[in-house]
């Protein structure tokens, strides 16, 4: 069995993916969401949040694992995967990005992210540059983020999404061959994506290439609209088969889960 580490992406948490870790839990693997700091439950002030921070907090999680972890990054999250893949690269067994930034040495997402004229993220997204976050509008929430997901997993998000820190995003990746290039990558794919646009990934997986590349006909969010499909695909990712099984039982604790996150 495998250990998942699953990084959520911009304005999220360890919350999003509540569909997700009794499905990987349920195939008898080990899996641990965690928040980014600023993000969840971590109250950092975003203004305060470096790429260095990020890096940190994987750090801890990759480092108390008992064994190379598969390291699962969405959106944003990528970017957060990427530089602890150079810093810990004995660490990780393998990397799955999400509908992930996925950019090299040297680069940052925001040249990819105004010339992606397919997303709607650029045209609905405040800026606060003295606090140091950015934030999308809610009234674009649902059509950015969402347009496949039920109007329960919507409502969530809107009550716990939170401004995403600037500093990781402005900061240019540092990764070498060595390090970071060593560890295999796949990539999962979301071709109904209003935030990463399907042509988008393409470019970003065509120009760092990925041991395989999975498609989800899904929105940003597959976590929410699609989730038996996308664990299979992070297991397929990992090099593991997907257990249905349990899927009664893994049912039951989605519920639980779900009116926890709503109780906080």
């Amino acid at each position: 069995m495998s250990t998942y580490v699953l990084v959520h992406g911009s304005w999220h948490g360890a919350w999003c993916w509540y569909k997700i870790v009794p499905r990987l839990e349920q195939a008898g693997h080990t899996v641990v969401a965690l928040d980014l700091p600023s993000h969840g439950r971590d109250r950092t002030p975003p203004g305060d949040v470096s790429m260095a921070d990020y890096v940190e907090a994987i750090g801890r999680v990759l480092d108390a694992a008992d064994e190379p972890v598969v390291l699962v990054g969405h959106s944003r999250g990528g970017l957060a995967i990427t530089q602890a893949a150079e810093e810990r690269p004995e660490k990780i067994r393998s990397l799955v990005y999400l509908a992930a930034f996925l950019i090299g040495d040297g680069e940052t997402i925001l040249p990819l992210a105004f010339a992606d004229t397919d997303s709607l993220i650029m045209p609905n997204l405040d800026v606060d540059q003295d606090a140091g976050w950015d934030m999308l509008r809610r009234d674009a929430f649902k059509a950015t983020l969402y347009a496949d997901c039920s109007e329960d997993d919507v409502a969530l998000a809107h009550a716990l999404l939170t401004p995403e820190p600037s500093g990781p995003t402005n900061t240019p990746m540092r990764t070498t061959a060595q390090r970071f290039g060593r560890i295999p990558r796949v990539y999962i794919e979301l071709l109904q994506d209003r935030a990463v646009s399907p042509a988008l990934q393409r470019q970003m997986y065509t120009a760092m290439p990925c041991r395989k590349v999975l498609s989800i006909d899904a929105s940003h969010s597959a976590y929410f609209s699609r989730p038996d499909e996308l664990a299979s695909k992070i297991l397929h990712a990992g090099g593991d088969i997907y257990d249905l099984r349990s899927r009664q039982r893994c049912d039951e604790n989605h519920q639980h889960i779900e009116d926890e996150m709503r109780d906080h």
